[in-house]
């Protein structure tokens, strides 16, 4: 009898005992208070059970239902995050789709006539490029004449002129539109439904551009393997009530007040009818419950939990929709229930079994709710801090972001940064930086990471990350994480990439360097000129003087030869310099190529070198005086020659950049490459990888000048047959300035 005073039984003996005067009597007495005792302490133990038993039934009922409550409302919050990343996904899919649009307007408005058949190239690379998203018919609309020209893909017409596509509600949409693009609302009508994205291809809305959607295969593959729970699913209505998509077919199209009556009238909806009236069309994001009459055919009153959160399509002017997530609470209630059942059966056992364990039931009962609530508390504030720095990727999603701790194991990255690094986010998850990035970059990193730990500050600096080929600059700011405490414990490092600055830096500091070259060689050829002209002069008179045929006149002959040399030699030097004042002309690309092909055909066939064109048609005018243009493609074209002494291919292509705004000649070979340590120095004067006596120079430094006196650039990538994994040969990039950007 644990917890009673000591001794109590005998403190109560002897009031009794005095009373009996012979052993007999004290023995009857004992033997008396012996079973009123027990009798009293049977009925005390049973009236304490009894309470214990209904105060654990109580307490039991009570936390089931507090059990239900918290599972609930987090099953719900769990609901929402799905809600919150569908729309998130969606709304990132109406962007590019946007974006897409813009892209091909801007392609078609370059197109000289308004005829827009010959815009079919440029539509039919746009539709590849958006089909995926549910685009199923892009329109050409000539509003004024109320006609619209159809693309429609795999139709053997390609084009159909049409007025089908003009409604009535299309001319107000185009009279109120101030934006790039807007968005009709979504249309029901057969065969399914369809929403549309326009965008006007002139200021005065004179032609539209529309991209028709198909709205199930539009979202189809964001929601169909989405499931909340072992059956829940989700729906979306857009701004007027009518489902876009639903998993009862039959609903999609219809407004989702009056499907759901007309399927089931008997059941009030007027809980979800005021939940999407109230909260979803006016779009707001939150949680809740209404009854429904089926559930994947079950059908009767089913009480349903339900997640939403609205889409934004646009802003102005303000098009939105709203996504559910539902699932029915039974599946929530019966697995608390089948707990709670499991509970009271172990707390009767043990009660009957053993009477006086009540008290301790009641405490393990206590304990292992608090624990429950306690578990429930954690894995809520683990999806908040989960939820946070998920958004905070997201945010960033075009940078290299990753998290480590202080001994250099990647804790999280985004799924730019893995992709870049070929594989999937997981399975960097655990690896130290040297296993992502090259081990010298991996060391750097890591004691940046000391210096974030030791100071709590954050740290900045740039690395150069060699991926075969491939080699880039990033400049990294690794910054301090803190916990509630307010001590580091990990490291978020944001990177972004600066290959192109520190390419445009290089460019910069070459074109430095070779101005200062040019004026240094045009004071130089000055100063070489005049004792030139001297010797050529001399040199004339006394070829007069001697007689043809003898060795005089040929010694003659030879110092007048290398007398002209030099002077090209200094002419070249001079050009280079020369600061001219004159306007700018344009030529054709492919036309300077074509007639450098014709001066160097026939050298490439005794040469047995194979010349394979990939000229683009399309390619504008260039800045550039063609005579010059085709020196500089020339010079490109000897030396690629002299580096296949044996043979080989020689690859020319031409293309446009991705915004039409440069044009790209390269010159690809496989010979003998160029070394690493060579690279840098190919454009100064003088400098040549060629055998004594068989080349200046001056080639590429000339030709590196003509380029940048129009505004263009010239890059070079080579690589010796040697190296490690890839085939030796160089390529010379030539960027140009078209007319279009002017």
């Amino acid at each position: 009898m644990k917890g009673w005073p000591k001794g109590w039984l005998r403190n109560m003996s002897p009031p009794c005992i005095r009373e009996c005067h012979t052993n007999r009597e004290m023995n009857f007495v004992k033997k008396r208070f012996d079973r009123g005792a027990r009798k009293k302490i049977v009925v005390l133990v049973c009236a304490v059970a009894f309470t214990f038993l209904a105060s654990g039934a109580v307490l039991g009922l009570w936390s089931g239902r507090e059990m239900i409550k918290v599972v609930i409302e987090q099953f719900n919050e769990e609901q929402l995050v799905i809600a919150r990343h569908v729309s998130a996904l969606i709304e990132r899919e109406v962007d590019s789709v946007k974006n897409e649009l813009l892209f091909l307007r801007r392609e078609l408005n370059s197109i000289p006539s308004g005829d827009p058949a010959r815009g079919y190239e440029k539509i039919k690379l746009g539709f590849s490029r958006v089909v995926e998203s549910g685009v199923c018919e892009i329109d050409i609309v000539d509003v004024q004449s109320k006609r619209a020209y159809k693309y429609i893909p795999y139709n053997p017409r390609h084009i159909e002129e049409t007025t089908d596509t003009i409604r009535d509600d299309l001319l107000p949409i185009i009279d109120g539109a101030r934006k790039d693009v807007w968005i009709y609302h979504a249309r029901h009508n057969p065969p399914g439904p369809a929403f549309m994205f326009a965008t006007s291809l002139h200021k005065d809305f004179s032609r539209i551009l529309l991209f028709k959607v198909d709205m199930t295969r539009f979202l189809l593959p964001f929601l169909k393997d989405i499931r909340s729970g072992k059956t829940g699913y989700v729906w979306i209505i857009d701004g007027e009530g009518i489902f876009l998509f639903h998993p009862v077919a039959s609903f999609v199209g219809k407004s989702a007040f009056v499907a759901r009556k007309e399927k089931d009238p008997d059941i009030s909806y007027e809980r979800i009818n005021f939940i999407q009236k109230e909260r979803m069309l006016k779009g707001e994001a939150g949680t809740g419950w209404y009854f429904s009459g089926w559930h994947r055919g079950v059908t009767g009153k089913i009480k349903k939990l339900i997640a939403y959160h609205p889409i934004i399509l646009s802003r102005d002017p303000l098009e939105k929709w709203s996504v559910a997530v539902v699932a029915p609470m039974s599946e929530i209630e019966g697995l608390v229930h089948e707990v709670y059942v499991r509970q009271l059966l172990l707390q009767g056992f043990v009660i009957l079994v053993i009477v006086l364990a009540a008290s301790a039931l009641i405490f393990f009962e206590m304990r292992w709710s608090g624990l429950l609530e306690g578990r429930v508390e954690e894995r809520t504030e683990e999806l908040r801090k989960s939820e946070e720095r998920y958004r905070s990727l997201v945010e960033s999603a075009e940078d290299f972001i990753f998290t480590v701790n202080a001994e250099g194991v990647v804790q999280s990255m985004n799924s730019f940064t893995a992709n870049f690094f070929g594989g999937q986010t997981n399975e960097f998850i655990g690896k130290d930086l040297s296993c992502v990035f090259p081990e010298e970059v991996a060391e750097k990193q890591i004691n940046l990471i000391r210096m974030v730990y030791r100071h709590g500050k954050s740290a900045r600096d740039e690395f150069e990350v060699k991926m075969g080929e491939q080699q880039i600059w990033l400049n990294g700011n690794f910054m301090p994480l803190r916990d509630d405490e307010g001590e580091v414990n990990g490291v978020l490092c944001i990177a972004r990439d600066i290959t192109e600055n520190k390419k445009l830096e290089r460019q910069l500091i070459n074109a430095e360097k070779l101005a200062s070259l040019g004026t240094l060689a045009a004071g130089v050829a000055h100063e070489i000129n005049n004792p030139l002209g001297v010797i050529l002069g001399f040199c004339d008179l006394l070829l007069k003087k001697a007689e043809k045929g003898t060795q005089e006149f040929e010694d003659l002959k030879t110092i007048e030869r290398q007398g002209l040399h030099c002077k090209d030699v200094v002419e070249n030097l001079l050009s280079f310099a020369r600061l001219e004042k004159e306007e700018f002309e344009y030529c054709h690309v492919n036309l300077c190529l074509a007639e450098v092909i014709k001066v160097v055909k026939h050298t490439l066939e005794m040469k047995n070198i194979e010349l394979i064109l990939e000229l683009d048609e399309h390619i504008p005018l260039v800045k550039g005086d063609p005579r010059q243009m085709q020196q500089v493609f020339l010079n490109l074209v000897n030396n690629a020659v002299s580096a296949m002494e044996h043979g080989g291919t020689l690859v020319i292509r031409t293309r446009l950049e991705r915004r039409g705004k440069r044009a790209i000649v390269q010159f690809q070979d496989n010979g003998t490459g160029i070394k690493e340590e060579d690279l840098d120095h190919i454009f100064e004067p003088f400098f040549t990888t060629k055998p004594e006596g068989e080349g200046t120079g001056l080639g590429l430094f000339v030709s590196y000048g003509i380029v940048a006196k129009y505004g263009g650039s010239m890059d070079c990538v080579s690589h010796v047959p040697d190296f490690p994994g890839k085939p030796g040969g160089t390529t010379f990039t030539v960027t140009l300035i078209t007319k279009r950007e002017e």
